[in-house]
């Protein structure tokens, strides 16, 4: 794993000064060790570890390439570790999310335009009361539009990475709490009133209001954390016990 590590970092080193820029093709594997002075199965490993992470591209029978190193690149990987962290841990990641929802509705609100404006009235107009599944993807659309217009691609893709995993605390909350629908939309409302008047402070407090009504839910129902699962595979277990 040391050594493993080593090339890693080594790879990084290329990547991070410049030598290898996004879209480069990476050395022969003969001609990459040597100068780097790594074996070739440390260098082996240290590729499959970049290629999984998208860092680099693994293109059979053409080579290794830097990937375009974009943000949205970092959802996978985020992804993946949230979900080896995710058991026992929705607390903590519903937190999180909070604090990059109420950055995302700040600095939103001094960078949306009309377009945007109109997208975030279009997801409300088109959730369908009656179904939480139509509710919840708008929610989600509701959540990214905003997101987009923060002007922070990382930010954004990092927020993407840890609020998919919230989807069957959201979907249950909806089932099983008396008017979650009309709260959320308007909620929802609210949120897109304050960011039409460009007034960053409103637009945050009022999207940490809104978040935390899942949190707040969540503190209350009788099940554990794993039961309501930190992620997004849809299934709809019994409906839990609310105090």
């Amino acid at each position: 794993m040391a050594l493993t590590d080593d090339a890693l970092e080594k790879i990084k080193a290329l990547i991070v000064s410049g030598e290898l820029k996004p879209g480069d093709r990476l050395p022969p594997e003969a001609e990459l060790s040597e100068r780097l002075g790594l074996s070739r199965n440390s260098l082996r490993e240290a590729v499959k570890a970049l290629d999984f992470i998208n860092v680099v591209d693994v293109r059979r029978g053409s080579g290794t390439y830097v990937t375009a190193l974009a943000a949205e690149d970092m959802v996978e990987a985020v992804s993946f570790l949230v979900d080896v962290h995710a058991s026992g841990s929705l607390r903590e990641i519903l937190e999180v999310r909070r604090v990059f929802e109420a950055e995302t509705a700040y600095r939103a609100a001094g960078l949306i335009d009309e377009t945007g404006l109109e997208e975030l009235r279009a997801t409300i107009s088109e959730t369908d009361p009656s179904s939480i599944e139509s509710l919840v993807a708008h929610d989600f659309e509701f959540h990214s539009t905003i997101a987009r217009y923060a002007g922070n691609d990382y930010l954004a893709a990092m927020l993407e990475a840890v609020s998919v995993k919230t989807t069957r605390a959201r979907t249950w909350r909806g089932m099983s709490e008396v008017g979650a629908v009309e709260k959320t939309l308007s909620e929802h409302r609210a949120i897109i009133d304050a960011l039409a008047a460009g007034d960053a402070r409103l637009a945050q407090s009022i999207m940490i209001l809104h978040v935390t009504g899942v949190q707040r839910w969540v503190d209350h129902v009788d099940v554990d954390d794993e039961a309501i699962g930190a992620d997004a595979d849809g299934t709809h277990p019994p409906e839990p016990n609310v105090d």
